[in-house]
């Protein structure tokens, strides 16, 4: 996924917050079993976004802490942990500057936003707080662009409205992210994908596309408003139920820190 270099998801908080689908209950419980988010963990949620990773450590009993370099995403996430009556702790940063203490954490993880990053210089940042005995994770919920399905009709629209997006017909999976952390010499690479659909209403998948990084982030106003008009059409013409199924995969990848 290629990513775009002038995508604000700061323009788009309060739909990202609404309608973004976060991370299923099941990767939560996944991590679990491999040690991951367990009570009193201290972990990094790097590029947290509105903190669904963050805030789901945190429902565990983790003791968590969020980075983003956006005021306005991170301003919508606290306001989530306060609705949910869960202490996250939120530092405006970058994932290749956190400014956290070296060797301290026992988790980073980092959820939808690794394609975001100077990834050789976040491998590095992550290394350096990381305590030995820690784990790096990178997580993926994304949709599935299946032939002629409601995804990819959606996909089509976006690519009409905005040709320099480039992340289409994607599957699911994140190849260089391997690369990425062998190369820094993250170890003991692991890796696990499965398949759970999300549920969305007409307006809900609306919100949940305005909140990506090809329309909400990147659109001006009045493109946006056209964009939307002709996506609430094709919803009315595609699919008269207002309940959607929209298909995903999880992608989970888990990696120790350099020697």
């Amino acid at each position: 996924m290629k990513p775009i270099n002038n995508a604000d998801f700061g323009k788009t908080a309060d739909d990202y917050l609404t309608h973004r689908a976060g991370f299923p209950k099941s990767l939560f419980e996944k991590l679990q079993s491999q040690g991951i988010g367990l009570r009193n963990q201290r972990i990094t949620d790097l590029g947290t976004g509105t903190g669904s990773l963050a805030l789901g450590f945190a429902a565990s009993g983790s003791q968590v802490t969020g980075i983003d370099p956006s005021a306005s995403m991170l301003d919508a996430a606290r306001k989530v942990a306060v609705h949910a009556n869960l202490a996250v702790q939120f530092q405006l940063a970058s994932a290749e500057q956190t400014q956290l203490l070296a060797k301290s954490m026992d988790i980073v993880a980092a959820g939808q936003c690794w394609h975001w990053f100077n990834r050789p210089a976040a491998c590095k940042e992550i290394a350096r707080i990381l305590k030995p005995s820690g784990k790096i994770v990178v997580a993926y919920y994304d949709w599935l662009p299946l032939r002629e399905n409601l995804v990819r009709q959606t996909e089509q629209l976006i690519e009409k409205f905005n040709p320099q997006w480039k992340g289409g017909n994607q599957l699911g999976i994140h190849p260089q992210i391997f690369g990425d952390l062998g190369e820094a010499g993250f170890n003991n690479i692991e890796s696990l994908t499965y398949d759970e659909p999300a549920q969305y209403t007409h307006e809900g998948w609306r919100g949940r596309i305005r909140a990506s990084a090809g329309v909400g982030a990147t659109m001006d106003q009045a493109t946006l408003s056209a964009f939307d008009a002709e996506l609430k059409q094709r919803l009315e013409e595609i699919s008269p139920d207002d309940k959607l199924l929209i298909p995903h995969r999880v992608f989970i990848l888990i990696a120790s820190p350099p020697c």
